[in-house]
């Protein structure tokens, strides 16, 4: 039977991988979805248990082929990562001040910048937000070195929204210095970022290795661009004057920071640091200088690019072009390439820029969701996927991360981690080890009994990693039971009033999320309460628990993945369902299920606490909340059923999801991201574990897990 024609094509983002070995069918259909679920002129009623088990046996077959086809031919798997419209302007920006603007893909960020504008005129941040300063001035600069005509209608709107905004004196520090470097604002105008930071003791409060390390990355070139100060003026019918109406471009831009009195007292360093510098007092100067420059070099090798993100990777260049290196050195090529390896050409005109790649953390959520669905399914998986898991848990084998990083200066442990691109040595980082931790525990635990000699020495390579890895990971546990995404107590609230703090992102502290994700690593290896890291994190996720029973998400958007996530890792290393901390955040996570039974929340919510739980749902959201559930082991309650039962109407007849919300986030209220693979991934996760579950529940045999081996022909007959 086919059902296709009631199911929407697959999206260009997740169309089967090219290089892959193998190629699944995609339906040839519109992109509407259809709730419930219809085959030809019957509904299947999601109510009925019996017709839910066959359905989600079925779901998940699709999903298993749909990540099948989208393989590697090395074994990995990485979806595309999305993030704002403030990606392709600075692209755009950053080729402008470089003369390299003669190419298709700065045209196609422009087409991408003009789809994303907001019917008022301005450019949110996540889809459905509200317009934000920053991207909406470095969009309509960038529209504007693209030769778009400011008495356009967007240009129009666009300048309308910024005024109301708060004009181009409310963008951030990042913005201010792509602003500088086009000569559109003074210096002046920008935080002080002396070089000679690098040089101060990390004991001192506002040391480099203070700040958290993604933060490192960006402040030890643009440490540099602040200190030369290159410029690259563009045309007067390039600029953005018009946006400042009756104040000059060149001055008079109102300071960064708060006004408690921290944020003053740093206002007030940063005015000093000025003064001396324009004076010349600058004793230290060719030593940070060249510090600065050892420092960023070192850390290119091994590295997608310096931090392998695309931050420091564009100030990098200007860095090393101000040192005096010429364009076409092996150095600033090496940073052009590493840019170049994150543009994303969707095939609709547009061009999307990524903020990284995200191999490890897509490989190891497959490997995790594939192996779930052999130890749900009746009978093994086709060998292509069994062989297809196996290659994939070699290629993660062979990323263990083996060489000491920032991480040491505040640590000792033997090195061991996995970060999350293709390569970054220098910063291994503990959400990635973990989730790696998990994917290979459920891999090992699916594993027939009878194994063969790969399989045994692909377990003895298991075991020596995930040794070192946990082994790691409680050597990286802050002193509050907590573990941060980098680095050891990188929690000195202070920087976080210094003027370029802005970008809210100055410390990595311990978060709820993050630490339920270990504790559920260290359950995955054997660990239970009783040890020390187990019930030092337990206790941390006591402590941090919201008075309503749910937690806080750092890296997830955002209450919904911080519960399901803390839930997950109590459960994981022993304690019980009816725990006070398990079931309040159980009752939690059922208050907030919408009507249609799905979840969501908004990104919004980080910066209004009301909207806790509160947003379209979405498939990712709604696979956290029911993992959450089942985890508590509330597998069969009307809340799982109903969220399962979300889960396979809305799914699409290829495997995929529908899926445009941004759930991941980089930067809370500042930069948030949608990982393309997220919005089957996790689904795939969630009802395989539910459809284990349910079966184990009733002894597998009784009705509901008997049903299974009805086909969906006899069932809608």
């Amino acid at each position: 039977m086919d059902a296709s024609p009631i199911f929407s094509r697959c999206s260009e983002s997740t169309a089967p991988n090219p290089a892959c070995r193998h190629q699944v069918a995609t339906a040839e259909a519109g992109r509407s979805r259809v709730a419930p679920w219809t085959v030809g002129e019957t509904t299947v009623r999601a109510g009925d248990c019996r017709r839910t088990v066959a359905l989600v046996e079925l779901a998940v077959s699709q999903t298993v082929d749909w990540f099948l086809g989208r393989q590697h031919d090395d074994g990995h798997w990485r979806g595309p990562l999305e993030g704002d419209t403030i990606l392709e302007s600075e692209y755009v920006l950053i080729r402008a001040w470089a003369d390299r603007l003669d190419d298709d893909d700065a045209a196609g960020c422009g087409r991408r910048i003009l789809r994303e504008q907001l019917p008022a005129g301005g450019w949110a941040i996540f889809p459905g937000g509200e317009a934000d300063p920053s991207a909406s001035v470095k969009a309509y600069l960038a529209l504007k070195i693209l030769g778009h005509d400011p008495d356009s209608e967007p240009l129009r709107r666009a300048r309308r929204a910024i005024a109301a905004a708060g004009g181009p004196w409310a963008v951030n520090s990042f913005t201010r210095f792509y602003l500088a470097l086009l000569g559109q604002i003074s210096y002046a105008a920008c935080p002080a970022v002396p070089p000679e930071m690098i040089l101060l003791p990390d004991w001192f409060p506002v040391s480099l290795h203070r700040v958290s390390a993604w933060s490192r990355t960006m402040i030890v070139p643009l440490s540099l661009i602040w200190a030369f100060k290159p410029v690259r003026t563009l045309p007067p019918e390039q600029g953005i004057g018009e946006l400042y109406g009756d104040r000059s471009a060149a001055g008079r831009v109102p300071p960064i920071g708060g006004a408690d009195g921290w944020s003053k007292f740093f206002r007030g360093l940063d005015r000093c640091l000025k003064l001396t510098d324009a004076l010349g007092v600058r004793p230290l100067r060719r030593r940070a200088v060249a510090a600065c420059r050892r420092w960023m070099l070192a850390r290119f090798t091994g590295s997608d690019g310096l931090g392998a993100i695309f931050p420091p990777i564009v100030w990098s260049i200007v860095a090393l072009r101000a040192l005096g290196c010429a364009d076409d050195s092996p150095e600033v090529a090496e940073c052009w390439k590493q840019l170049a390896g994150l543009v994303e050409r969707p095939g609709d005109g547009t061009t999307r820029i990524e903020p990284c790649r995200s191999p490890v953390w897509d490989t190891a959520i497959a490997v995790r969701g594939l192996a779930d669905a052999q130890l749900a399914a009746r009978q093994p998986l086709p060998g292509q996927v069994v062989s297809g898991m196996a290659e994939a848990v070699d290629w993660l084998l062979a990323r263990e991360v083996r060489v000491a990083g920032d991480w040491a200066r505040r640590v000792t442990a033997e090195p061991s981690g996995w970060c999350f691109e293709y390569a970054n040595r220098h910063y291994p980082d503990v959400d990635d080890t973990a989730m790696v931790l998990i994917g290979l525990s459920a891999w090992r635990r699916s594993l027939p009994t009878g194994r063969q000699p790969a399989e045994r020495r692909r377990l003895a390579r298991i075991e020596q990693a995930s040794r070192r890895a946990r082994q790691w990971l409680a050597a990286m546990q802050n002193t509050d039971g907590g573990w941060g995404a980098f680095d050891r107590d990188n929690n000195c609230e202070l920087l976080c009033k210094v003027p370029f703090a802005d970008h809210n992102a100055m410390i990595d502290p311990s978060s709820p999320d993050l630490a339920g994700r270990v504790l559920e690593a260290l359950g995955g290896v054997g660990l239970t309460t009783g040890d020390r890291s187990v019930d030092r994190g337990v206790r941390y996720l006591r402590d941090s628990q919201e008075p309503d029973g749910s937690w806080f998400g750092r890296w997830g958007v955002n209450y919904i993945y911080g519960t399901w996530q803390a839930i997950e890792g109590l459960r994981g290393v022993g304690l019980a369902a009816d725990d006070p901390a398990v079931a309040a955040g159980v009752r939690w996570l059922e208050s907030r299920q919408q009507a249609d039974g799905g979840w969501g929340e908004t990104p919004a919510s980080y910066a209004d606490r009301s909207l806790a739980g509160i947003g379209e749902p979405t498939p990712s959201q709604t696979a956290w909340a029911v993992a959450g559930l089942i985890a508590a082991g509330r597998q069969e309650s009307r809340a799982a059923r109903r969220g399962v039962q979300w889960l396979i109407t809305h799914q699409r007849a290829d495997g995929d999801w529908d899926e445009t919300a941004f759930t991941g986030t980089g930067f809370p209220k500042v930069f948030y991201l949608r990982y393309h693979f997220y919005r089957v991934s996790f689904p795939l996760i969630t009802l395989a574990r539910w459809q284990r579950a349910v079966a184990v529940g009733r002894h597998v045999g009784e009705p509901d897990a008997a049903a299974a081996d009805v086909s969906l022909e006899e069932l809608v007959a």
